[in-house]
């Protein structure tokens, strides 16, 4: 079977490729508060540069970062970083220990995507503890970008990888829990964050990202988010930058979200104001949904000359940087409204 890149100079073409976020709250009452943004993002570009959602993402980045200096690809350092929470049964919104769907199984999509525009994805995947690496796998060995259910299943035990249960006894004892309501709605606590999205900048300035996630708890059966969607919960332009959401994927999903905020950085905005402007569009378009007493979106994004940022509907939003200059550390994300 030829690899990818052989597939795609003979046939001539070229392929050009994070869940739903309950929230995380502070459960204040305050009144809406808005950062200003600087017209000079106050972070100064720099490279190598790792950012990832939420606290999972600090020991994420100390994976990555080791790679990274390990002479690793971006690609590479990003499947060894996610593959941290994706094992962790305490993070109940990645991998393993998951949340289950309304039948109590858990299904897993995820993508990768490196600085030529290669990408991979999987969705509705089940009993594999790594999606990212079966992502990767689909980057580099087929000339598709996303496979999706039995046929993933397939395709992951093909290359290797073991079928194993990834209900926890801890999930399963909440799945059970809920069904004694079966009432479908957002959790929205500061435990429950969803998607690890991660993007690297690395020594030679090329971009990468790469998303996970076991999506919304108790969603219908076969239900998939942004996560796995290019475009939506990841996008890059290597001459650009790169952006990545966590939230609740169907709203990510109808605005195109990731792809915007490199597009906006394409015009001239910094990561910060891109992310802001696209969080304010969703809010728009879904401030009289049925959907926006639990909406939460979140972007970050890097640019191609190192300089990052982030920007969330509501506030608690969080992310994780790592560079030379200040080590691994969470920055707060600035946001347009407190939860009432």
């Amino acid at each position: 079977m030829s690899d990818r890149r052989d597939f795609l100079k003979k046939a001539a073409i070229g392929t050009l490729g994070i869940s739903t976020l309950y929230g995380c709250t502070e459960n204040k009452k305050e009144k809406s508060e808005k950062k200003e943004i600087p017209q000079d993002n106050d972070n100064k570009g720099r490279k190598p540069l790792i950012i990832a959602t939420w606290n999972h993402g600090l020991a994420a980045n100390e994976a990555a970062w080791k790679k990274l200096h390990q002479g690793s690809t971006g690609i590479e350092a990003i499947e060894a970083g996610v593959r941290i929470p994706e094992a962790d049964p305490a993070v109940r919104s990645v991998g393993y220990g998951g949340y289950p769907d309304r039948e109590g199984k858990v299904t897993l999509d995820a993508c990768i995507m490196d600085h030529r525009s290669d990408c991979g994805a999987v969705s509705f995947l089940q009993g594999i503890k790594h999606p990212i690496s079966v992502a990767k796998k689909v980057l580099e060995d087929t000339p598709h970008v996303m496979l999706s259910g039995e046929g993933a299943l397939q395709f992951a035990l093909s290359k290797g990888f073991k079928e194993e249960n990834l209900l926890t006894a801890a999930a399963e004892k909440d799945w059970k829990e809920w069904l004694e309501k079966s009432k479908y709605q957002p959790v929205i606590n500061i435990e429950n964050h969803d998607t690890i999205s991660m993007l690297v900048l690395d020594t030679d300035g090329n971009l990468s990202g790469g998303c996970t996630t076991s999506g919304a708890a108790w969603k219908m059966h076969g239900r998939v988010g942004d996560s796995p969607i290019i475009g939506a919960g990841l996008f890059l332009d290597n001459e650009v930058g790169a952006a990545a959401a966590t939230g609740l994927g169907e709203a990510v999903i109808r605005t195109a979200g990731s792809a915007m905020v490199v597009e906006l950085m394409r015009q001239g905005k910094n990561p910060e104001e891109a992310c802001k402007e696209i969080v304010e569009r969703i809010y728009e378009k879904h401030k009289n949904h049925r959907d926006m007493e639990y909406l939460q979106v979140g972007f970050i994004a890097v640019n191609a000359k190192g300089v990052y940022g982030g920007y969330s509907l509501r506030s608690g939003f969080n992310y994780a940087v790592y560079d030379e200059q200040q080590g691994n550390r969470m920055e707060d994300a600035a946001f347009k409204m407190n939860w009432d």
